[in-house]
């Protein structure tokens, strides 16, 4: 196996634990818009892009689809508390063995870019208490796309042009904690990395396809 040349990382479950902190600004947004009770967890799965959370929770709860304009208000709102519920979040942490996988990535010369459901303004967001952003120079978000694959695919296109030529499918790594994530990168073309700190365990993800599979980032990537 060739030493990967980018390595992506999902953040939700795979270098975070954000403490409920999403959920409870998913809620605020939907309170304060339309007077409602939202969570997230009854309507949604892990894995699923923000539009996806968003949109499926608003079918719920409200028994209509929304129009764009009304999910540009939520996504707003939900920003707007999740910015300032994060740093009081109890429970929020980084996981084990992120900052020196990392860290020894950075040293090793890997680019490191997010690969990540969430909107940008939230996934940068649910990094900061942890300091995690200066390691990433670039991501593809659920903001750019609904579609995870379709984002992989968009990560690893920006991965390339920073390295300035195409990369082989052994050249990519992309790192999450769900059966989602190794099927995008799988059908993106890319190798799959699951670790299971998230809702799934290792036999899961690598029923799911994950190609290789950690417990925690405590453990060494294969070939880094």
């Amino acid at each position: 196996m060739t030493k990967p040349v980018a390595v992506l990382f999902d953040i939700d479950e795979t270098l975070v634990h954000t403490g409920g902190s999403g959920a409870r600004s998913w809620a605020y947004a939907f309170d304060k818009l339309y007077g409602v009770k939202a969570d997230i967890g009854k309507h949604t799965s892990a894995g699923e892009t923000d539009p996806e959370v968003g949109t499926e929770t608003f079918e719920a709860v409200l028994g209509r689809k929304p129009r764009p304009s009304e999910m540009v208000r939520i996504y707003s709102e939900y920003l707007l508390h999740l910015a300032e519920d994060i740093w009081h979040s109890e429970q929020y942490r980084v996981f084990d063995g992120v900052v020196e996988t990392l860290s020894r990535l950075v040293d090793a010369g890997v680019i490191l870019g997010v690969v990540s459901g969430a909107m940008e303004g939230a996934a940068r967001t649910k990094m900061m208490p942890g300091n995690l952003n200066r390691f990433f120079i670039f991501g593809a978000y659920g903001s750019d796309s609904p579609d995870r694959t379709e984002l992989t695919r968009m990560a690893i296109g920006k991965a390339a042009r920073l390295h300035g030529r195409g990369l082989a499918k052994d050249e990519v790594m992309v790192v999450g904690d769900t059966p989602r994530d190794m099927d995008a990168t799988n059908q993106a073309g890319a190798i799959s990395v699951g670790v299971a700190t998230g809702h799934y365990s290792a036999e899961q993800l690598k029923e799911a396809g994950g190609v290789w599979v950690l417990e925690s980032l405590t453990e060494s990537f294969p070939e880094t």
